[in-house]
This record gives structure tokens, C-alpha cells and sequence, in this order.
């Protein structure tokens, strides 16, 4: 007889189980803590003790679930077992810890929680509580062979994005929660309270949740296209705001603000955000966020400005929203260096400048 046998470490008894953590279980998490698929049953049974919340994902109190536990159980239907490379809730077994613990918090691969659920967990005040919400959104490639069941809602996507973890829960990025919950949203007004906590809350750009919106073709419908309106409003004024604390605080010189520019008895040279005369410095903001056909245009029109511009002599600093919002002082210096470098061209052509 061998004694190098390794011991398995022994399976933690049912009535623990059911005493300890209380989020959702798989049935093949389950069973690697000796629980037999008939005995899951009989504790599911009616009137039992645990409850099937959705298919192979058991939770092991009665009663109704919490949020949290709504959420790891639909991430537990949805995700893929790494491991295994099944679904958690299929047949493939969870390694038992050592000392019959249990496993770790799962790894949720190839699903995230998107939609209002999302925005929830973002933080976003607009976004209904998780206990009020009847679907939980779930993020999952394509090809994935899931259904919509319970309180889990399938969105499908041929590219998953990088999920952000929040309390422990893998979440789609602000623009795609936002793109997935407006694509299942009818109410103008909550479209609008959500796109312009988006933007005024800093979670991102108007820019990006245009993207996203316009992927998932959703710029079609009237009630978007006014909020999407109301956004690109929304982040052109903080965009502005920025920009006026970035001259202030960094000390530049003080530029006139919002201007046309012409040509002395000539054409309309363009608006500009901001303008230095004396050293010929004209700044514009990036805040296009519109449907890509004009943005397209517009990005045409403003390479055809910015070059007629720059042959009359005058530098045109390009800021994004984005810029200013994260480097600030990067930008003030990249318009410091045009200022000073003022000297050191040739003299700019008379330009007009009026109130724009």
C-alpha cells in the first residue's frame, strides 16, 4: 500500500453551504461539493429551501434575491467557464478549495452587465435602482448559444469591450451600458436625464456615446436624435469651461473670446473658440459628435479652414474635450509654445475679427 496517495480534500457538507455565502451557486459548482443533481432538485422543490432563479443556477436561501444576488446569478448563466470552456451552469466542475471552502469569486468570462443595470453600478443617479429592474442586461459574444430567460436579458455583440469591475461585478463601459439601455428605452425624457448624466457627470465624452449609439444604429429614431442634440450641447459647454479655467489657472494670456474671422473687405475665414491677434494664434474645440456622414463634412470643413488659416500666417492649436478634461497643463503648454513661437514667424495677414 502506497502512502503518497494525495487525500481530496472533502466536500463541505450541505447544511454549510447553505449557512454560508449567500450568492448563486452553478449546479456544477454544486456537485463538486458533493451535491447531487437529484438532491439539488429536492432542495429546489417547492416550498424548499433553495431556488432555481435561472437554468443550473440554484440560490441556496428561499425568498426573494437581492440585487447583488440577481446580478451573479445572471453572470453566472451567461459567462463561460475558463476552465472548462463551458458555461458555468453546464457539467464542468469547480475545483473545492483546500479545507472544502468555497471557490473564489468566479471569473466571469465572455460577460459583462450592460444596459440600465449598468448605469446603475456606474453610478449613474438616473438609472433606476437594481431591485426595481424586471432584466438584467448581460453582454455576450455572438455566437454564444444563450436565450433570454428570468431575469436575464441577452445582448449579443460581435466585439466584447473591456469590461470595468465594479464591487466585484464586470460591467460594459458607460457608452455601451448607455447604448444598450437606450436601445430598449421609448421615454424621451429618460433618454436625455441618462445622455446628459453621461456628459455632465464625466463619465465620457458626448463623442464616444455617439459611437456607441451609432453602432447600434439607434440614430434613426426621433427621440434620440433630440437627446443626442441636448448632449453634444451639454459637452460643447463643459468643453468651454474647461478651456477658460485651463487659460486662467495656467496664467496664459488672456485671448478674445468666440470670434469669426475675415479677410479685410474679403471672405469669412471661419469662427474660432479663441484667438491671440497679437501673436496670431486662432484655438478651436473638437466637439463634433454627430452621425459619421457629418462628421465626415464637417471634418473636411475644418481641414479646409484650418489650411486657409495657416496660409494667412495664423497657427491653429486643435484641443479635444478629452485633452482638456485629462491634461490640462499638457494643453496650456502646447498653446504657450504657439504663443511664443509668435516671434519667430513671419507677420500673419490683417484679419478682421468680430463678436461671433
Amino acid at each position: 500500500m502506497t502512502h503518497n496517495i494525495p487525500l481530496s480534500p472533502r466536500p463541505r457538507p450541505l447544511h454549510d453551504l447553505a449557512d454560508g455565502r449567500r450568492r448563486p451557486m452553478t449546479v456544477a459548482q454544486l456537485r463538486a461539493h458533493g451535491v447531487s443533481a437529484a438532491e439539488t432538485n429536492e432542495q429546489c422543490r417547492p416550498g424548499g429551501p433553495w431556488q432555481q432563479l435561472l437554468p443550473n443556477v440554484v440560490l441556496l436561501h428561499p425568498g426573494p434575491p437581492t440585487g447583488d444576488e440577481r446580478l451573479h446569478a445572471v453572470l453566472l448563466y451567461a459567462a463561460r467557464d475558463r476552465t472548462s470552456g463551458t458555461a458555468p451552469g453546464g457539467t464542468a466542475s469547480v475545483p473545492v478549495q483546500p479545507g472544502g471552502e468555497h471557490p473564489p469569486v468566479p471569473a466571469y468570462a465572455e460577460a459583462m452587465i450592460t444596459g440600465l443595470a449598468g448605469l446603475t453600478l456606474h453610478g449613474f443617479s438616473a438609472a433606476p435602482p437594481l431591485s426595481s429592474l424586471e432584466l438584467i442586461d448581460v453582454l455576450v459574444p455572438r455566437l454564444r448559444r444563450l436565450r433570454t430567460t428570468g431575469c436575464a436579458r441577452i445582448v449579443r455583440t460581435t466585439a466584447l469591450p473591456t469590461a470595468v469591475e465594479l464591487t466585484g461585478v464586470p460591467v460594459a463601459p458607460v457608452a455601451r451600458a448607455l447604448a444598450d439601455a437606450v436601445a430598449e428605452l421609448t421615454d424621451p425624457g429618460t433618454v436625455r436625464r441618462l445622455l446628459t448624466e453621461a456628459v455632465r457627470g464625466g463619465h465620457c465624452e458626448p463623442a464616444a456615446v455617439v459611437r456607441e449609439l451609432n453602432r447600434a444604429r439607434l440614430l434613426s429614431r426621433p427621440h434620440v436624435v433630440d437627446a443626442v442634440d441636448s448632449l453634444v450641447a451639454e459637452g460643447r459647454a463643459l468643453a468651454e469651461q474647461r478651456l477658460y479655467r485651463m487659460v486662467r489657472e495656467h496664467a496664459l494670456p488672456e485671448p478674445v473670446w468666440n470670434v469669426d474671422l475675415r479677410l479685410p473687405g474679403g471672405p469669412h475665414l471661419g469662427g474660432v473658440d479663441a484667438f491671440w491677434p497679437g501673436q496670431a494664434v486662432a484655438l478651436e474645440l473638437d466637439t463634433r459628435a454627430h452621425r459619421q456622414q457629418e462628421d465626415d463634412a464637417a471634418r473636411a470643413e475644418y481641414a479646409r479652414k484650418r489650411e486657409h488659416l495657416e496660409r494667412l500666417g495664423i497657427t491653429v492649436v486643435h484641443l479635444t474635450p478629452r485633452k482638456l478634461r485629462d491634461s490640462p497643463e499638457h494643453q496650456a503648454a502646447v498653446v504657450r509654445t504657439a504663443l511664443m513661437a509668435a516671434g519667430d514667424r513671419e507677420p500673419a495677414a490683417y484679419v478682421v475679427v468680430l463678436p461671433r
